[in-house]
């Protein structure tokens, strides 16, 4: 309670500074820096958000789905569906370095529109300045039109991990979705953080919607894999969150099965040589059951989980044996 009292005292004095980040890296599905903050910066992180989330929350649209309440992959997944099911094609993108790209001065602005007290922006600015820099080695300098010299200076960059960084990635494409849905039209968009998708049953227009949205980042200094954001035919299957959508089914991908099963073998050996509990490998089996139990996988989970069956009496072998390791 002190910690508390204390860390209130410093935000009631405008004398609170962020503290640094804890940097690792992971390397599934692809590689990225995870920045981690002091636990009295989570703190104030979520204090922040509690505040400012509701705001914000009345001007979203619907079908944006990434850190917010009562949305989430799954319900993601299923949405991306229902438009598969009722349209002929699908343009899917995703954004190139999106948190590393993110520029402060054009996030600060957007902000500004629902934040007016001086006081809580301050906070605010102090907390994105915190980021800047933090991704600056993952981050490959774009340039724009009419760009100078200055321009690779520019403040960027969100941290990967941060609760704020995920709801102010929300924030600073709000008006890119905005734009998909009342000026191009579309009425079939979704987005989760740097993904999204339109639906058409037109192959040309989304063609020019294709061309229109990227003019549309350019403002926003952020750019999208032009290779990979191709018109397809829905019924071919749409790369979505780690499964590929259907109209009438859905696929784990090939990639996701094979992480997950290095994972439970890494995980099976460390029960087997008692370094970790059955409970602790229950508990990943269980999690990825759970993922994939939103697709049609159920003879993918007796595949891969074949190999990990467990006898009654070679579980309490395991277990008394486990025991015997962490008594030594």
């Amino acid at each position: 309670m002190d910690h508390l009292l204390a860390l209130q005292d410093k935000l009631i004095s405008d004398s609170y500074t962020p503290g640094a980040y804890t940097h690792f890296l992971i390397h599934e599905p692809k590689r990225r820096k995870i920045s981690a903050a002091m636990f009295r910066d989570r703190v104030v992180h979520h204090a922040l958000c509690n505040i400012i989330e509701p705001r914000f929350e009345k001007v979203f649209i619907p079908d944006s789905y990434a850190n917010r309440v009562s949305k989430g992959t799954h319900r993601a997944i299923d949405r991306l569906q229902h438009f598969c099911r009722h349209y002929t094609y699908v343009l899917r993108c995703d954004i190139r370095q999106h948190f590393a790209s993110i520029d402060h001065a054009i996030l600060l602005e957007s902000l500004k529109t629902h934040i007016p007290e001086p006081d809580l922006m301050a906070l605010v600015e102090k907390i994105i300045a915190c980021g800047c820099e933090v991704l600056a080695d993952e981050y490959t300098m774009v340039w724009f039109p009419e760009d100078d010299l200055l321009a690779a200076c520019r403040p960027r960059g969100l941290p990967i991990g941060n609760l704020t960084s995920q709801f102010w990635s929300n924030c600073y494409l709000h008006d890119f979705d905005l734009f998909i849905k009342r000026e191009l039209g579309c009425k079939a968009y979704l987005r989760y953080v740097d993904d999204f998708a339109l639906f058409g049953d037109s192959r040309q227009q989304l063609w020019e919607w294709k061309k229109a949205l990227k003019l549309r980042l350019a403002r926003l200094r952020l750019t999208i894999h032009d290779h990979k954001a191709q018109v397809v035919p829905t019924a071919h299957g749409v790369p979505w969150l780690g499964f590929v959508v259907y109209p009438d089914f859905r696929k784990v991908k090939a990639r996701k099965v094979r992480h997950a099963t290095r994972r439970l073998e890494q995980r099976y050996a460390a029960y087997c040589d008692g370094r970790i509990s059955f409970a602790e490998f229950d508990a990943s089996v269980q999690g990825w059951i759970n993922h994939l139990r939103f697709a049609d996988t159920w003879g993918l989970r007796r595949h891969v989980l074949r190999p990990f069956r467990i006898k009654p009496g070679d579980l309490r072998h395991k277990k008394s044996r486990a025991a015997t390791r962490r008594d030594q």
